[in-house]
């Protein structure tokens, strides 16, 4: 059974959401659809690249990704197929696919030029119905990557925060929060696992500098108490047992973050 899952900023008040799975099961009606979010911030699209990499992985090999936050929806912006690591992804060419992209170099990326993997009239303001939804859903029938179109080598990619790693520790910051309120940093557990005596670092939040302890896990934490641990996507997050570290702290994305080296 092939497996195609959604990602957009439409939310799930309108139609939007549903009429793209119309149009998946109209051309392969034997998909199985999968929503990962529709939440996404209007048009962030660095918050849509950030929970696609976020999950990808957690799907089996073969899975179409059919990502749709557009800001630049009927404009001359192209739109995408690509595959890479196993999966293929449909996209507008606007970056929203970087998180993947940094992880795994796409193996290929085609233009969505070829108008019979697309419906007979495309909108100018829901190419997701109209030319997205449609080349996911080719693909997830069986359709050749390379039949969707010409091949691409100057796709977009976004700007992404990167932590910058010294002597003194490494230098990051909040780039996802969760609906728990965790503060989610672009500091990799593989990175923080690069100091000296890891378990003993200093982790400081925000421009006042709060010091939290480094956990385990959650469940080390005490009631009420603020922390520091590495979570499921194998970034290190700042949280709050009980509540929101967010609002607690009163921090959003973009909100410093620094690891000081353990001592001896």
């Amino acid at each position: 059974m092939p497996v195609v899952a959604l990602l957009t900023d439409f939310g799930t008040r309108d139609h939007y959401v549903g009429a793209m799975k119309g149009v998946i099961l109209g051309i392969c009606p034997e998909a199985a659809l999968v929503d990962i979010t529709h939440e996404i911030p209007p048009q962030d699209l660095l918050a849509a690249s950030f929970e696609l990499a976020a999950c990808y992985r957690s799907f089996p090999a073969g899975s179409v990704f059919v990502v749709v936050v557009d800001p630049g929806v009927g404009s001359s912006r192209r739109a995408l197929a690509a595959e890479a690591a196993g999966y293929r992804f449909v996209a507008p060419d606007n970056g929203v696919l970087t998180g993947v992209f940094d992880e795994a170099a796409p193996s290929a990326v085609v233009e969505l030029t070829e108008r019979r993997y697309a419906l007979a009239s495309i909108s100018r303001t829901f190419e997701g119905r109209d030319r997205l939804a449609p080349a996911a859903a080719w693909l997830a029938a069986g359709t050749a990557l390379a039949a969707l179109g010409p091949p691409v080598a100057d796709y977009r990619l976004l700007d992404v925060p990167r932590p910058a790693v010294g002597e003194s520790g490494i230098d990051g910051e909040v780039v996802r929060i969760d609906r728990f309120g965790n503060l989610i940093t672009n500091i990799s557990g593989r990175i923080l696992a690069k100091l000296p005596h890891p378990e003993r670092a200093r982790i400081e939040v925000g421009p006042n500098e709060v010091v939290v302890p480094l956990l385990a896990t959650y469940a080390d934490a005490k009631a009420g108490e603020i922390c520091a641990l590495v979570g499921s996507t194998d970034h290190l997050e700042v949280a709050l047992s009980g509540g929101s570290a967010a609002d607690t702290l009163r921090l959003s994305r973009r909100a410093r973050v620094v690891v000081r080296p353990g001592l001896d």
